[in-house]
């Protein structure tokens, strides 16, 4: 793992304590070109909505879900940044850890990246149960800070 990897996974690594849950700490993982959503039934269900970028996974908290027609638009939260190793966690997150409850993969594939800066990412997801283009835009202004983006399907 890269100084630049570790640098990025520290916000993860603080949030939890690896002796109480089976969460991946991170790893050597070949980067990918990969996607992944997991179901999570934490304090309130969501899906967690995963793109493999810059040796991590950048990630998402999308309360509604990744939309699966066009034109919908979903509110997705930017998280923090998950190891690779993260892709293939399902379990069970101890109570009163950070994230916890259920972990069950939804959907997983790989991606085409189209388009990338800093409040805007459109790709083509090609998994399971999603498929076709989309995109992520940062909202509330586009101020580089916020971690309010809206997901759709193109």
């Amino acid at each position: 793992m890269t100084e630049d990897q570790t640098e990025r996974l520290n916000e993860y690594r603080n949030k939890r304590d690896f002796s109480k849950t089976a969460e991946p700490q991170g790893g050597t993982v070949p980067e990918q070109v990969i996607f992944v959503v997991q179901e999570h039934h934490a304090s309130h269900l969501h899906y967690d909505f995963r793109l493999s970028m810059d040796g991590v996974l950048k990630s998402w908290a999308v309360p509604k879900g990744v939309p699966e027609e066009k034109g919908i638009k979903h509110l997705a939260v930017e998280t923090e940044d998950h190891p690779l190793g993260y892709a293939d966690f399902e379990g069970n997150i101890p109570k009163g850890e950070y994230g916890g409850g259920q972990v069950i993969i939804w959907d997983h594939g790989d991606y085409i990246l189209e388009h990338r800066d800093q409040d805007k990412i459109v790709f083509e997801l090609r998994g399971s149960r999603l498929n076709g283009r989309y995109s992520i835009v940062r909202f509330r202004g586009k101020e580089s800070s916020s971690k309010n983006w809206l997901i759709m399907k193109l």
